[in-house]
C-alpha cells in the first residue's frame, strides 16, 4: 500500500512538473515568436525577380552575377530594410524580399538603376567614370610588399594617364573611388573616414604619387575579405549590368498582419484539437504527447530563430502539417504498445516490446520524408524553399520530441509502477481485454476481426479509375485551372470594408485598361487575374488607384513567361526526382515489389489530385505543387507503415506453404492491425489543415484544399490501392522456397495470425 501512495504521489509531482514546464515554454514561444523575421506576405513588403544581362552582350558569368549581387546589397542598405533576402537563381536571376519596405517604388527605382562607377578627388568634383575600365577588370592582386590589394585593367590609358598625372600634384592627392555617388547625400569631408565600410559609397580612397598609362594597383592596409569584395563593387560598377523585371509582388503592411493573424487563430485552434483527440484515444500517453508535441512547437520555432530563418505563409503550413505528422510517431508506438497488451504482455514488456518494435516504421517514414522535403529545398523557388526548410527542421525535431522524449517520459512514469493495474488510464486499454497467459486465456480483442479490407479491392480500384478519367475528360475539354504561377501574367488582390461585388471589381479593372479574368471573391477578398505582366509603373498605378478609391489593401503579383516557364520545368523535375529517390530508398529497405507498388500509389494519388482540382477546377499554383510533394512524403509515410506490417508478418510463415489466400490474409491482417493508426494519423493531420482552411488566410487556400484531398487519397490508397498492387506483384513469388529470418517466439505466432490491432 506504501509502495502504491509513493507511486501516485511521483506520479502527481512529474505531471505538475511537466505542466509547469510546458506553461513556461508556451510563454517562451510569444517573445520567440515575435522575434522571428517574418515573409513579406506576413508583414507587407516588395518582391522582386530580375533577369541580369550584360548591355555590352557579353556572357552572364558567375562572378558578374555575383557582382551585380554585392550592387544591389549595397544599394538595399539604403533602403533601412532590416532582413533583406537577395537569392541568386540559376545562372542569370536575383530575386530581391524586402519584407517590411514601406515604399516599394522607391524600392524597384533604386534597385534597378544601372551602377555608377565614378573617380573623383576629395572635393567630389567628378575625374573619370567607369568607362576608363575594362568590363569587369577589377581583379585580387598584390603590392610590392605581397599584401592583399585590388588590380585594376584600364581601357583609356591615355584618360588615366592624364588624370593621375594631375591628381598627384593636388595637395590632398587622393583619388577617390565612389559607387552610385549621389551628390545631395555624399561627401568625402563627411564620409572620408567610412571608405571602404558598408556605411558609404565610398569604396576607396587612393594616394596617386605618378600619373599612370597602365594597369594599376589600388593598395592599403587590406584584408583579403575586404579586397575580395572591393573588387565585386568596383566590378558591379564598371560592368553596365541591365536588370530586367520578371515577376514582382507588392503586399501591404495591414494585408501581411492580417494574414498572419488569422493564419496563427488556425494553427493554435489546429493544435489544441490534436491535444483533445490525443487525450480522448490515448488518455495518459496522450498526455505525455501532447507535451512532446508542444516542446516540438517550441523546439521548431527555437531552430527556425537560431538559423536565421524566415517564416512565410508557406512555412506555417508546413509547421502546422509537421505537427499532425509528428503525432504519427507517437501513434505507431502506442499501437504497437497496445498490440502487445492484447497478447497479454505486462505493461512494461508491453511498453519494451512495443516501443522497439515501431522504431523501424516510424524511421522509414520519417527518412521518406524527408527525401522529399530535401528535393523540394534544392529545386524548389521562393515559397516551396521556405516549406521544404520548415519541413526538415520538423521531421529532424519529430525525431528528438516525438520519439526520443516520449519514450523517456512513458518509461519514467511506467518507472513508478503506478498504473500497472491502471491500464485503461494508461492507455485506454481495459484490463479485462488483456489475457491471462498463466491461464492459456485467447486473445479477446481483435477490433475489425470481422473486416475484409480487400474483399472489395476492385472496386476500389475502379473508383480511381473513374474519377481519374473523369478528371483527364474535364481536361481534354477545360484544361486545368492554372495559377498565375503557371500560366503567366498578373493577378490583383484587394481586402477591403466597402461592400465590393464582382461586377464592380470587374468594372474598375476596365477602366485601367486591365483585360480580367477568373475573379474571384470571399468574405474579405477579392481576387482578379490579368493576362498581361504588369510593369513597375502599371503596378504603382493599379495600387494607388484602389488604395485611393476604397481604402484597400493591395496584393499584387506579376509573373512573366520566363518564370513560368522555369517553375513548370521545376515542378516536374521535382516530383520525378521525389518519386526516383524513395523508389530508391524502399527498394534498399525492403525490396523491389514494395517500391513499385509504393511509387504506383504514390502516382495514383497525384493523378486523383489533379482529377479533383480538374474538375472542381480549383486553381493550380506553385503552392499546389508543394501540397502535391507534402503528400508524396505523407502517403508514403502511410503506405510504409502497412508494408513494414505485411513485410513483419510475412517474415514469420514459411514460404514454401504459403498459397495465394493465406497470402491475402495476411496481407489483409496487416492492414486491420495498421487500421486504427492509419485514421488516427490522418485525422490528427487534417484536423490543423481543415482550421486552415476555414480559419486561415485565402492565400494558402489551395495548397490546404490539396493537402486536405491528398491526406484522404493517401489514406484511402495506402490501405486499398498500395496492398493490392504488392499482391500482384508478388503472385509470382508465393509458394517459392526462401530463407526467413524468425522474429517472433512460436508462442505467439498463432495468437498473432488470428489478428491483433491498435
Amino acid at each position: 500500500m506504501k509502495k502504491k501512495r509513493t507511486g501516485k504521489k511521483r506520479v502527481i509531482i512529474t505531471s505538475t512538473i511537466l505542466v509547469l514546464l510546458v506553461g513556461v515554454l508556451c510563454l517562451i514561444c510569444v517573445p520567440l515568436f515575435k522575434n522571428l523575421k517574418f515573409g513579406l506576405d506576413l508583414q507587407g513588403g516588395f518582391e522582386v525577380l530580375y533577369k541580369v544581362e550584360s548591355i555590352d552582350g557579353s556572357k552572364m558569368t558567375n562572378e558578374k552575377l555575383t557582382a551585380t549581387y554585392k550592387t544591389l546589397s549595397k544599394r538595399i542598405d539604403s533602403l533601412g530594410v532590416s532582413e533583406p533576402e537577395i537569392i541568386l537563381e540559376g545562372n542569370d536571376k536575383i530575386r530581391v524580399k524586402l519584407a517590411g519596405v514601406t515604399d516599394p517604388d522607391e524600392a524597384r527605382s533604386q534597385l534597378s538603376t544601372v551602377a555608377t562607377l565614378s573617380f573623383r578627388d576629395t572635393d567630389d568634383n567628378l575625374l573619370m567614370s567607369s568607362d576608363v575600365l575594362k568590363a569587369g577588370g577589377a581583379k585580387i592582386g598584390q603590392d610590392s610588399a605581397g599584401n592583399p590589394a585590388v588590380a585594376l585593367s584600364v581601357k583609356d590609358k591615355d584618360k588615366f594617364y592624364d588624370v593621375t598625372n594631375k591628381v598627384k600634384d593636388y595637395e590632398n592627392n587622393l583619388l577617390v573611388i565612389w559607387l552610385d555617388y549621389n551628390s545631395m547625400v555624399d561627401s568625402y569631408a563627411k564620409e572620408g573616414n567610412l571608405c571602404g565600410t558598408s556605411e558609404s559609397n565610398c569604396l576607396s580612397a587612393a594616394s596617386v604619387s605618378q600619373g599612370f598609362a597602365s594597369d594599376v594597383i589600388i593598395q592599403g592596409n587590406f584584408t583579403e575579405d575586404e579586397v575580395s569584395n572591393l573588387v565585386d563593387l568596383i566590378n558591379s560598377g564598371s560592368l553596365p549590368s541591365k536588370l530586367t523585371e520578371i515577376s514582382s509582388q507588392t503586399v501591404g503592411a495591414s494585408f501581411g498582419d492580417n494574414t498572419l493573424q488569422k493564419t496563427l487563430i488556425a494553427g493554435i485552434i489546429g493544435i489544441i484539437l490534436i491535444i483533445l483527440l490525443l487525450i480522448y484515444v490515448y488518455h495518459f500517453a496522450g498526455f505525455i504527447a501532447s507535451i512532446a508535441m508542444i516542446t516540438y512547437a517550441f523546439l521548431v520555432f527555437a531552430i527556425f530563430w537560431v538559423v536565421g530563418g524566415v517564416l512565410t505563409l508557406p512555412g506555417i503550413a508546413a509547421l502546422v502539417l509537421g505537427i499532425g505528422m509528428a503525432v504519427d510517431s507517437s501513434v505507431i508506438t502506442f499501437a504497437r504498445i497496445k498490440d502487445e497488451l492484447y497478447k497479454g504482455r505486462s505493461l512494461p514488456i508491453a511498453f519494451k516490446e512495443g516501443s522497439k518494435s515501431s522504431i523501424s516504421s516510424i524511421v522509414d517514414a520519417n527518412l521518406t520524408t524527408l527525401i522529399v522535403a530535401i528535393i523540394m529545398f534544392i529545386f524548389g523557388e521562393s515559397s516551396i524553399k521556405g516549406f521544404a526548410t520548415m519541413l526538415i527542421i520538423t521531421i529532424i525535431v519529430t525525431m528528438f520530441t516525438m520519439v526520443f522524449l516520449t519514450r523517456i517520459l512513458l518509461k519514467l512514469f511506467i518507472k513508478t509502477n503506478y498504473f500497472n493495474d491502471k491500464v485503461n488510464f494508461f492507455i485506454k486499454v481495459k484490463s479485462e481485454d488483456i489475457p491471462d497467459l498463466n491461464k492459456n486465456e485467447e486473445i479477446k480483442v481483435v477490433p475489425f476481426k470481422n473486416v475484409n479490407f480487400l474483399k472489395r479491392k476492385s472496386l476500389c480500384v475502379l473508383i480511381s479509375i473513374i474519377i481519374i478519367v473523369i478528371g483527364a475528360l474535364v481536361f481534354a475539354f477545360k484544361g486545368f485551372n492554372l495559377g498565375i504561377d503557371y500560366k503567366a501574367g498578373t493577378e490583383i488582390t484587394i481586402a477591403t470594408e466597402d461592400n465590393l461585388s464582382k461586377k464592380a471589381f470587374a468594372n474598375d479593372l476596365k477602366k485601367l485598361d486591365l483585360k480580367s479574368s477568373n475573379i474571384s471573391q470571399t468574405d474579405e477578398e477579392l481576387s482578379a487575374r490579368v493576362d498581361k505582366a504588369l510593369d513597375g509603373e502599371e503596378v504603382k498605378k493599379v495600387s494607388n488607384y484602389f488604395e485611393d478609391k476604397y481604402d484597400a489593401k493591395v496584393n499584387i503579383g506579376v509573373v512573366s513567361n520566363i518564370v513560368k516557364k522555369e517553375l513548370i520545368k521545376n515542378a516536374i523535375l521535382s516530383v520525378l526526382l521525389a518519386l526516383v529517390g524513395i523508389i530508391v530508398y524502399v527498394s534498399f529497405r525492403f525490396k523491389i515489389s514494395y517500391a513499385v507498388a509504393g511509387v504506383v500509389t504514390l502516382v495514383h494519388d497525384v493523378l486523383m489530385i489533379f482529377a479533383l482540382f480538374t474538375i472542381f477546377r480549383l486553381e493550380i499554383s506553385s503552392m499546389f505543387i508543394a501540397a502535391i510533394l507534402a503528400i508524396i512524403g505523407y502517403s508514403i509515410n502511410d503506405t510504409i507503415v502497412t508494408f513494414d506490417r505485411i513485410r513483419e508478418n510475412l517474415s514469420v510463415e514459411d514460404n514454401k506453404k504459403m498459397t495465394k489466400d493465406l497470402f491475402e490474409e495476411i496481407c489483409n491482417l496487416s492492414i486491420r492491425q495498421t487500421f486504427g493508426r492509419s485514421m488516427y494519423t490522418s485525422i490528427t493531420t487534417i484536423l490543423p489543415v481543415l482550421a486552415l482552411i476555414f480559419l486561415g488566410s485565402n492565400e494558402i487556400l489551395t495548397f490546404n484544399l490539396a493537402m486536405l484531398f491528398g491526406l484522404i487519397c493517401g489514406t484511402y490508397s495506402s490501405i486499398f490501392i498500395a496492398t493490392t498492387l504488392f499482391i500482384l506483384l508478388e503472385k509470382k513469388n508465393i509458394g517459392k522456397p526462401k530463407k526467413v529470418k524468425k522474429i517472433y517466439t512460436d508462442e505467439f505466432e498463432e495468437k498473432k495470425i488470428k489478428g491483433i490491432n491498435c
